[in-house]
């Protein structure tokens, strides 16, 4: 229960400090954080979140990340689906508060900070340049947390290493897909969106999965051939 509640507050803050930097400050005018900012902001989300509830879950945050994890031989196959449900529904509640907030000042909730590609990329990129930058991404990031995490890695430092991969994945695909890499951050906000956003799902859900797989089976190649 308490890894569960640990998943779902984490989640909450990424979804909010992340997807809330991209709706309320990145163009915001005169001073606004702008694509860097909202790059950083995902990426200290985790970093935070690593160094205060890691200690209790693993702080995965994500269900690619969890996946990955489990394929790396690195979770318990037992905990994985209290896991992703955690995160799905820590996503969906800073989604709804974010929803109050933006909605505040009259405004509507436009694209919502929503995954997308085609007519729905921030860029006006291709379904297939989206697959291939999630695929890309998600595998890179699950590699990059599996060696991060491993005993035989520098103690103390994966929060950094990890915040700051976050932080890289979006800064090289904001412009593609808006940046998933994370099913539960894509599902909450394509539920408040609707319409394309739910029709366009299924990427963000199965690429950034497949790259996670992918991740945690070459980690276990580069395991194997070290034993």
């Amino acid at each position: 229960m308490k890894k569960a509640l640990a998943e779902f507050i984490g989640t909450f803050w990424l979804v909010f400090g992340g997807c809330g930097s991209a709706l309320l400050a990145a163009g915001f005018p005169d001073v606004g954080i702008g694509l860097t900012g909202v790059s950083l902001a995902f990426g200290l989300t985790v970093l935070t979140i690593v160094y205060s509830l890691g200690h209790i879950s693993g702080a995965h945050l994500n269900p690619a990340v969890s996946v990955g994890l489990w394929i790396g031989g690195k979770f318990d196959r037992k905990e994985l689906l209290s896991y992703i449900i955690s995160q799905i529904l820590g996503g969906i509640a800073a989604a709804g508060v974010l929803y109050i907030i933006v909605t505040g000042n009259g405004s509507a909730i436009g694209d919502f900070a929503a995954n997308g590609y085609g007519d729905h990329s921030p860029g006006k990129y291709s379904m297939l340049a989206g697959i291939v930058t999630e695929f890309v991404i998600s595998f890179m990031f699950i590699l990059i947390i599996l060696g991060s995490i491993d005993e035989n890695s520098p103690k103390g430092f994966a929060g950094i290493s990890i915040g700051l991969a976050l932080t890289l994945v979006h800064l090289i695909s904001i412009p593609v897909t808006n940046t998933s890499v994370n099913p539960a951050r894509s599902i909450s906000q394509a539920l408040f969106v609707g319409g394309w956003a739910i029709s366009q799902l299924w990427m963000f859900i199965v690429v950034p999965i497949a790259g996670a797989l992918a991740a945690g089976i070459v980690y276990k190649i580069f395991k194997s051939s070290n034993s």
